[in-house]
């Protein structure tokens, strides 16, 4: 309790915490501060306040970093018995986690979904307290999961509590609370209370200033000083060094006990689980006996009870600091003896890997099998671990290099990039075959692809790719297609794509009949080298192929196949494919994965008109992205801010968008707000800065969005009179578009040449085709706009009367979709015709009275989706997505989820929605 002196602010905020989960709501902070001033204490505070209220504890220990979900296991043990409640899927990601089954690696935040909920039923019984000290010490898969839940904790009555010494990465962003020293007069009053001596006032002002207040420093530092040095102010310290000087006041009275006690705090402190069975078979191993460890008692350093406690980590950290090395190893030594090796034998790996006195084949094959069974339970940082260990372990300079490769990966699919890099430069200098040397490389070209480089990515790859054939062809095709994957990012990769299809090009022709992977691949190899038209019946037969396309395919490199089907302009699976390989990936629990693929489905959703779908993948999108901590440009947030027309709030967005993927090197997402800021320009008649806008596009982008902002280039320019530009596009579009016959491609390259063309009579007959051929597509807005260009036309042609039948049609349309600038502008252009027409509002507009994540709810629930299934999709728990649903009901005025179609009614002549 002394170092809750003057704590009255800090446990009030904790009070009030406990008040809040009472009342059924959920808190989170983080209680940052130096080892010593008070976190552990104020924890202890919050658990002993919390009378009526569950506790959960776990804690962070240096030594069991390596040990994957370590923490969460402490935490989540006590509700293990509650798994039985949640959906299948999160079911078994937890229990193979917790190796209560064998199973496939789950994804993490499937797990970190698990753990929300077990945690949320658990709050249904009665609120939880979780506490989490020693947070700077944490696996990291427990750090991620921890940190997941405690960002989509809201309606649960969960408080959860961390004490960490420094920010976390994967905690940051959480509520914080500082905890500093204390004042000056509650910092005088310890001190004095622990003085053996009166202290002149100026010598006890000095300590307090030196300490900063820090409590344990102010309780412990006067023990290792004389009555003669504590009295006249001598041996005093300076702030920076107040840790290391805590822990030598520790060490000081370390050294003062007998051997065989300082022996036992040493096999403590190499041992963080704190079994005393374990650690008194492990000094009996070392000829040390309760009797001779503590006849002198351990000064109050150590607590022996049903678990062995260190009166503060920085008495774990000195005693093992300070002693012998080879008093380390023959401790770890006892300890992996004594650990059993069926039931724990990842521990006792690390306790062999701790002995051992140099490169040890017997142990770094250990460490090899711990990392295979970190892995199959999802824990890759900690396989990683393992293997780093393991490679540094190893007799064998191939078998290192084998092992920092294996590693690398791991450490690469952790996110740990610069991990992986480190792991990846070491299995090249280790490496003593071509084959190792091609496989670090083609570490570090996935490195340099993962952490974004666009324009430097697919040259590595290529290389990869290449040196990979004479070893493994069927991997060589697969780095082929993630080269090409890459490589299609923007127009300044153009030398690479073509590099990388002349590659794939010259690659000899499977046997047997083509996979869907060998039908991709020859297609992008001819698009790259050949042309559209060349490429056109093979990309056929890939985009069908791709709708039965393997789950594993999918799943590997599906992300690199997403434009197949706009490249083949085929707008009626246009969602098709995505849909299922979105549906793919959710059932897999690949939530890192998701954002491409919610790429891949929302833009050809927008670009059908189904702007309330659209939302939807743009707002589950962001929630991916803030689950994950992954940031990712949001494309279909941007289609869809350029189509809605909102200009002040399209442009901050897109203008923004392009500066920071700019900056970042991500190149797709800049093309892809360039295409918006031309569509929402093109919409606003702000025709000059569509105009610049398209350009930028055809410049930086792929083929794909290049194809999708032509028709926008051609527009803005015969706008601007720029004909030069207008039939340059055209020529463009024309090339792409030519080859096709379908009604997509056949539909916008009319209505471009209409645009363009001298001939009255030929325009006229042009537009009706593109009409025409548009009616008979998915793609209501370029239908709409057909209308208005045809309507306008009519117009300055003074042929009134058709001109406002086809701009009523138009304005109608757009209106419908909720495409609110290109209706104002056919709204003006009826005007110009005599017509009267009132604004009125978008039949598609969100209810304003909504936020946006009541709005994403109540749709999903609207389309029959169940709490669970609309938790799920959104990473929250059933408790919030029920507590949100009381707002909706609320704001609606409707009591029943069973009225939401008749206030929120779904367009149905839009495309179908997402599965």
């Amino acid at each position: 309790m002394d170092q809750l002196l003057g704590r009255a602010s800090e446990r009030a905020l904790l009070e009030q915490a406990i008040a809040a989960v009472r009342a059924g709501e959920s808190r989170v902070l983080v209680l940052l501060g130096e080892a010593g001033v008070g976190k552990s204490a104020l924890l202890e505070y919050a658990e002993r306040a919390a009378t009526d209220v569950r506790v959960l504890r776990a804690a962070g220990v240096e030594s069991e970093m390596e040990l994957a979900f370590a923490a969460l296991h402490q935490l989540c043990a006590p509700l293990l018995d509650g798994l039985g409640s949640l959906p299948e899927p999160q079911r078994e990601a937890l229990e193979t986690v917790f190796a209560l089954r064998a199973g496939p690696p789950p994804e993490r935040f499937l797990v970190g979904l698990a753990v929300l909920g077990l945690l949320s039923d658990a709050s249904e019984k009665g609120p939880l307290l979780c506490v989490v000290d020693d947070a700077q010490w944490l696996d990291r898969a427990s750090a991620q999961i921890l940190g997941f839940v405690a960002r989509r904790l809201l309606a649960e009555s969960v408080v959860l509590l961390f004490g960490s010494r420094e920010r976390p990465q994967d905690l940051i962003g959480l509520p914080e609370l500082e905890i500093t020293g204390l004042a000056d007069a509650d910092a005088q009053a310890l001190l004095d209370s622990v003085a053996r001596v009166r202290l002149d006032r100026h010598v006890r002002e000095r300590f307090v200033a030196e300490t900063r207040g820090n409590p344990l420093a102010l309780l412990e530092l006067p023990r290792g000083l004389s009555a003669t040095q504590l009295a006249g102010g001598f041996g005093l310290l300076h702030a920076d060094a107040l840790p290391n000087r805590i822990e030598q006041s520790f060490l000081a009275r370390i050294e003062a006990l007998p051997e065989p006690t300082r022996l036992l705090l040493l096999i403590a402190a190499a041992e963080p689980t704190g079994h005393p069975t374990l650690i008194w078979a492990a000094a009996d191993r070392l000829g040390i006996t309760p009797a001779t460890a503590l006849a002198a008692g351990t000064d109050g350093l150590l607590e022996l009870d049903t678990r062995v406690i260190f009166r503060h980590p920085l008495v774990r950290s000195a005693v093992y600091g300070a002693a012998r090395l080879k008093d380390r190893r023959a401790v770890h030594l006892a300890l992996a003896e004594a650990t059993d090796a069926e039931t724990d034998p990842d521990r006792r790996a690390w306790h062999l890997a701790s002995a051992a006195t140099g490169p040890d084949e017997g142990v770094a094959a250990e460490l090899e099998r711990s990392a295979g069974r970190a892995q199959a339970r999802g824990g890759l940082a900690a396989a990683a671990a393992f293997l780093q260990r393991s490679a540094l372990l190893s007799v064998d300079t191939s078998r290192r290099a084998d092992r920092a490769l294996a590693a690398a990966d791991a450490a690469l699919r952790a996110g740990d990039l610069d991990a992986a890099r480190q792991l990846a430069a070491v299995a090249d200098r280790n490496a003593r075959t071509e084959i190792q040397r091609v496989r670090a490389h083609l570490v570090h070209s996935h490195i340099t692809f993962a952490a974004g480089f666009d324009d430097e990515a697919p040259p590595m790859l290529l290389e990869a790719a290449r040196r990979l054939e004479p070893f493994d062809m069927d991997a060589a095709r697969e780095t082929y297609l993630v080269a090409w994957g890459s490589a299609s990012y923007g127009a300044a990769n153009r030398e690479s794509l073509v590099a990388i299809s002349e590659a794939i090009g010259r690659l000899p022709r499977p046997d047997g009949p083509p996979t869907v992977r060998d039908l991709v691949l020859e297609s992008y190899a001819l698009l790259g080298t050949a042309g559209r038209r060349a490429a056109l019946p093979v990309l056929r037969e890939a985009v069908r192929a791709l709708t039965d396309a393997p789950s594993q395919d999918v799943l590997k490199w599906g992300w690199a196949a997403n434009g197949l089907v706009a490249l083949a302009w085929e707008d009626g699976i246009m969602t098709r494919t995505p849909a299922r390989a979105l549906a793919e990936v959710r059932a897999a629990g690949a939530l890192a994965d998701l954002p491409v693929y919610l790429h891949a489905l929302g833009i050809p959703v927008s670009l059908s008109g189904d702007l309330g779908a659209a939302a939807e993948i743009a707002a589950e999108s962001e929630a991916v992205a803030a689950a994950t901590g992954v940031p990712m440009t949001q494309h279909t947030k941007l289609l869809l801010a350029a189509l809605r027309g909102r200009e002040a709030d399209a442009s901050a967005l897109l203008t923004a968008t392009i500066e920071e993927a700019g900056a970042g090197g991500q190149l797709a997402g800049v093309a892809t707000a360039q295409w918006a800021t031309a569509i929402l320009y093109n919409g606003l008649a702000d025709y000059e800065r569509a105009l610049s806008a398209a350009q930028a596009t055809i410049q930086s982008a792929n083929e794909l969005v290049g194809q999708w902002a032509l028709p926008e280039l051609v527009e803005a320019a015969a706008r601007t009179g720029n004909a030069t530009a207008a039939h340059g596009a055209l020529e463009d579009l024309a090339d792409t578009a030519e080859p096709c016959d379908t009604d997509w491609a056949q539909g916008i390259l009319t209505r471009c040449r209409a645009l363009l063309s001298d001939d009255d009579d030929g325009a006229a007959d042009l537009y009706r085709e593109a009409i025409d051929r548009l009616e008979r597509t998915v793609l209501r807005p370029e239908l709409a706009r057909a209308h208005l260009l045809y309507g306008e036309w009519l117009r300055r042609a003074r042929r009134r009367v058709e001109a406002r039948s086809h701009l009523r049609t138009a304005y109608d349309m757009f209106t419908s979709i909720g495409m609110e600038a290109f209706a104002e502008r056919a709204r003006r252009e009826l005007l110009a015709t005599g017509e009267t027409v009132r604004r009125r509002k978008s039949d598609a507009a969100a209810d304003t009275r909504l936020t946006p994540q009541e709005q994403q709810i109540a749709l999903l629930v609207r389309d029959g989706l169940s709490n669970p299934e609309v938790a799920a999709r959104l990473f929250v728990s059933p408790r919030t997505v029920e507590w949100h649903l009381r707002q909706v009901f609320a704001k609606l005025g409707i009591s029943s989820r069973k009225q939401l179609p008749g206030v929120l009614p779904r367009d149905e002549s839009a495309s179908s929605r997402p599965a």
